[in-house]
This record gives structure tokens, sequence and C-alpha cells, in this order.
């Protein structure tokens, strides 16, 4: 069971933004990774708690920040439920989408498990995304191709890093995305500080 600490930062000018603890872990039925968020001076600012089926698609979602909360997971396309921190109003929600993105590096791991293992050509993906600070729901297109797999030995063995380029089909901007099994190791605003132990291998059934 992978087990470490990402450091996020703002892709645009560096800016530490704060630090997600973590732990996942590969089941019978698909993948669950939990989170806690910390801001930059390591209060508690948010959590997440993502359950994948083993075809990538999700479960269930609960994501937690600025004292908002959402609900959801793989119905009718995705269907979420958005309550404010008074926690008395739930606005519902449901998109024409595949799966949900955002801040948190989970969401790059849920979306290659998306792909399916051999996405070397482009894999078109609709996402609902929530949006910091307040997981304000928008819905995004992006498109996710495998541009290589390398190996690297590293203390815990060898790591298998995949590569992946993300084209952001709306702005036509592109980014690389490197993952070793359920770990992100590179990622625009993504740094993996600590890993306790080895990244697990998802199971790849093939596009949704």
């Amino acid at each position: 069971m992978p087990r470490g600490r990402y450091a996020l930062y703002d892709s645009h000018d560096h800016s530490l933004l704060g630090y997600e603890h973590f732990h996942c872990a590969v089941g019978p039925s698909g993948w669950r990774y939990v989170s806690q968020v910390l801001s930059p001076s390591e209060e508690h600012s948010g959590s997440l708690d993502l359950t994948l089926d083993e075809r990538g698609r999700p479960i269930r979602l609960e994501a937690h920040a600025s004292s908002w909360r959402v609900r959801g997971a793989a119905l009718d396309g995705v269907t979420w439920v958005r309550s404010d921190p008074a926690g008395q109003h739930g606005q519902e929600g449901n998109a024409a989408a595949h799966s949900f993105t955002g801040a948190s590096p989970a969401f790059l791991v849920a979306t290659a498990l998306l792909l399916g293992p051999d996405s070397t050509a482009p894999v078109r993906t609709r996402l609902v995304e929530l949006t910091p600070p307040v997981l304000a729901p928008r819905t995004v297109d992006q498109a996710w191709a495998l541009l290589d797999t390398d190996t690297h030995r590293t203390d815990l063995g060898p790591l298998v890093v995949r590569h992946y380029q993300v084209s952001d089909l709306h702005t036509g901007d592109r980014h690389d995305v490197h993952l070793a099994g359920d770990v992100v190791v590179a990622a625009p605003g993504v740094e993996l500080e600590d890993l306790e132990s080895p990244p697990s291998a998802l199971p790849h059934a093939g596009p949704a």
C-alpha cells in the first residue's frame, strides 16, 4: 500500500499551495485513494476519498475543501452533490462525463486508469473538474496519449514510469504527466516528496 506526501504548487508562479498526505491501494474491485490536504503552514485544509472500479469509473467520491463538500459517483455519466459550508443547501449536478478531476494528484492516476494500458494514440475524455478553492464543478475535455515507458532503478526496486502527454482541448495547452503505477512522480504543480513503499500496479481494462 503506497503511502507518502506530495507538495502542491501553483503551476504558473510555482508558489507553494500546500501538501497532500496520501495512501492508496489496489483491491479486488478497483483502486482506492485517501488523503488529507494541508496548507503551506501545515494546517488541515481538505481531504479526498476516491474509490474507482476496475475500469477506472468512480464508485464513490467525497472531497472537502474550504468547508465545501462534494459527493459523487458514476451515474448517468457522473452525478454529484455539492454542499455549502453551512451544510444547509446541497446542489445536485450531472454531466455526460467519464469521471472527475481536480487539484489532487489522485485524479491523474484515475484518468490514466480510464484509458487502458496502451493509449499511444490520443484518447479523448470528458471530466468534471472540481476547481479550488471551493470545489466548483466545470466540464473539461482532455486528450491523453502514452508517449513512452521507462524503467528506473530506485531504493525501492525497479520503477516502471509511464509518460503521458495531456492536451486541454479547450485551450490547446499541453503538459506531461509521469506515473509509476498508482503514484504521480512528476506533473505540473506536483512534487512527490516522500514515498514509504513501492507503487502498486494498476489494473487496466481499456477505455471507458
